[in-house]
């Protein structure tokens, strides 16, 4: 044969290029479909009995919600179902966007709050604050704002950031850190023996300058947002409430152009007045527990869009834990309801916040039933926890409706939530951002 028709052959060096070229290939081909499929996941289709509108209250039956990856593409009595869609079919409930907590304390559990600090390391608290960010969501709140660590720093931003990366299952949140105080001030460790040294439960700043160099160093260490103490410590006398503000108007904006200055806003505990006119006047993001509200102070707030937070599971459990604090807080209770009452009427804006965490996690739905039980419609509870909410925790148009573009943020009740608020007590599925936290064949 001649040398010309023979087969040619590869040297050992080619071989390798060939095998090495090929390889490649098939390498390259497999991450192109990796990313195709990661590009184009499998859409979700949810499928319950109703579906409630927030911002009209329509109820839509059947409802449906279409998913793709971690956002909304359709909502509706029927909606398409892509080929391939998953289809989750919940039954005999009400869809509704995912529960928004505006005032959670991750690191505090039942029990006395200021000796957790001074027993549990703050990695002890940080575990027992994943532990809690997980109970929250599998009750349906997949948002919250937590309102200081009470003594563990920056912690949070930890607990936040794992959160984020899916590395530990959670709400979205938004975080303050340790809330600011003055000396001797609601979270201070005032009825120790000085001579123990023992630390306060926030941060020290008695002065605009330290104010500022306070929440510099938070938005460092990773905060979004400042809590700070306006009044405290609270108590009753004759009937009416007697509590001592902690800062000025002068100090409050100052607090509030710095936090401005990198796109957060500032929150109070703000029992009463002139705590709370103070508050109003600077113009905080939200006025938290508001037991008492001049009305000068809620003119200003209606003016302002200012919500008032009335955490009042945190009062009714306290109430209910001792002898003792039935005592003490049974006529601070009463003087709310009354309080509360004043405030609907006055037309000032609401966010639903509980206080959880001096109680259990994960049973903090009990708010919406309680805002109702003292005055408000239900749908107006609904509107003012999920509305609001996402507002006040800066991701309006992005959570708290279920409509087309929002984060796919949903949770199924059993029943009929206009016409029995306490439904929400008893979540049956969680989805957050497009992911399947919880099923109804779930046990908690």
């Amino acid at each position: 044969m001649n040398d010309a028709c023979k087969s040619p052959t590869l040297s050992a060096i080619e071989k390798a290029k060939w095998v090495a070229g090929w390889t490649l290939a098939f390498t390259l081909a497999g991450y192109s479909q990796l990313f195709a499929q990661q590009a184009a996941p499998r859409p979700i289709v949810l499928h319950a009995a109703h579906l409630l509108e927030i911002d009209t209250g329509r109820v839509i039956t059947p409802g449906e919600v279409l998913v793709v990856g971690e956002r909304i593409t359709a909502v509706g009595a029927a909606v398409s179902h892509p080929a391939g869609a998953q289809v989750i079919e919940l039954g005999d409930t009400t869809l509704l966007p995912g529960l928004i907590d505006a005032h959670v304390h991750l690191f505090l559990h039942p029990g006395a709050e200021d000796l957790q600090t001074v027993e549990e390391s703050v990695p002890q608290r940080t575990v027992l604050a994943i532990l809690a960010a997980r109970d929250d969501l599998m009750a349906g709140f997949t948002a919250e704002r937590d309102m200081g660590t009470e003594g563990a720093g920056s912690a949070d931003t930890a607990v936040r950031d794992a959160i984020n990366k899916g590395l530990v299952a959670g709400p979205r949140l938004r975080i303050s850190g340790n809330a600011i105080d003055i000396l001797g001030g609601h979270e201070d460790a005032n009825r120790f023996n000085p001579a123990q040294q023992v630390l306060s439960n926030a941060t020290y700043a008695n002065s605009a300058d330290e104010i500022v160099a306070a929440i510099r160093q938070q938005h460092k260490e990773g905060s979004d947002f400042v809590k700070m103490y306006e009044t405290g410590a609270d108590s009753m006398r004759d009937g009416v409430l007697h509590t001592p503000y902690q800062y000025t108007v002068a100090q409050l904006k100052a607090a509030i152009d710095e936090t401005a200055r990198f796109g957060g806003n500032v929150a109070v505990h703000a029992t009463g007045e002139p705590g709370c006119l103070y508050a109003a006047q600077a113009g905080v993001a939200s006025i938290d527990h508001a037991t008492q509200l001049s009305d000068e102070t809620m003119r200003i707030m209606k003016a302002k869009n200012i919500p008032a937070v009335p955490t009042f599971a945190i009062f009714e459990y306290f109430m209910n834990a001792s002898e003792a604090g039935a005592k003490r807080e049974r006529p601070m209770l009463e003087f709310k309801i009354k309080e509360f009452k004043r405030q609907i009427a006055a037309g000032i804006p609401f966010a639903v916040g509980s206080d959880v965490g001096p109680f259990p996690h994960g049973t903090q739905a009990r708010e919406l039933e309680l805002m109702v039980k003292y005055g408000m419609k239900p749908l107006a509870v609904l509107q003012s926890d999920m509305i609001n909410g996402a507002r006040l925790l800066g991701w309006a148009g992005q959570i708290g409706e279920l409509k087309p573009g929002y984060f796919a943020d949903v949770i199924a009740v059993p029943g009929a939530p206009l016409e029995d608020i306490t439904v929400v007590e008893h979540v049956a599925f969680v989805m957050k951002g497009g992911v399947v936290a919880r099923l109804p064949s779930d046990s908690r």
